[in-house]
C-alpha cells in the first residue's frame, strides 16, 4: 500500500487571478532550471487572488528566484508526501489509516500516471 512517506515543504505563492498567471510562473521556474514535482492552484472566493502551491526539486532556489523577479506573497508549509500503489482502494485505505490515527487532512492534492508508477498524495 504505502511505498514511501516523507515530510516535505511546499511553496505557496499568491498571484493575481488572471489568464496566464500559472504559465508565467511555471515558465519562469523551468527557465531557471527548476523541476516542478507537484502543483495545485485555487482562487479566493472573490476570484481576484490566486494561490499556486507546489513542490520543486529545489524550493530555496525557487523562492529566491521568485522574490528576485517580483513575487512577494510567498511562504512555505510543512506537508507529508505519501507514495501509494496506483490501484483501486489506495486512497481509501490511506484516508482510513489517517482518520483512525486522529490525523485531520486540511487539504490534499495528488499526482498519478497510468504506466505503473506510484501515485503521490500531498
Amino acid at each position: 500500500m504505502i511505498k514511501k512517506l516523507v515530510r516535505a515543504r511546499e511553496i505557496r505563492a499568491g498571484v493575481k487571478n488572471e489568464v496566464g498567471a500559472l504559465a508565467r510562473m511555471m515558465s519562469f521556474l523551468v527557465n531557471n532550471g527548476i523541476n516542478i514535482e507537484t502543483v495545485a492552484g485555487y482562487s479566493d472566493p472573490s476570484g481576484t487572488q490566486g494561490n499556486i502551491i507546489f513542490i520543486t526539486d529545489n524550493n530555496q532556489k525557487s523562492i529566491d528566484a521568485l522574490i528576485d523577479s517580483g513575487y512577494n506573497d510567498i511562504d512555505q508549509n510543512d506537508v507529508i508526501i505519501i507514495e501509494l500503489d496506483n490501484k483501486p482502494g489506495s486512497l481509501k485505505n490511506i484516508s482510513e489509516l489517517l482518520s483512525g490515527n486522529g490525523i485531520n487532512i486540511d487539504y490534499l492534492y495528488c499526482t498519478t500516471c497510468s504506466s505503473g508508477c506510484p501515485a503521490k498524495l500531498v
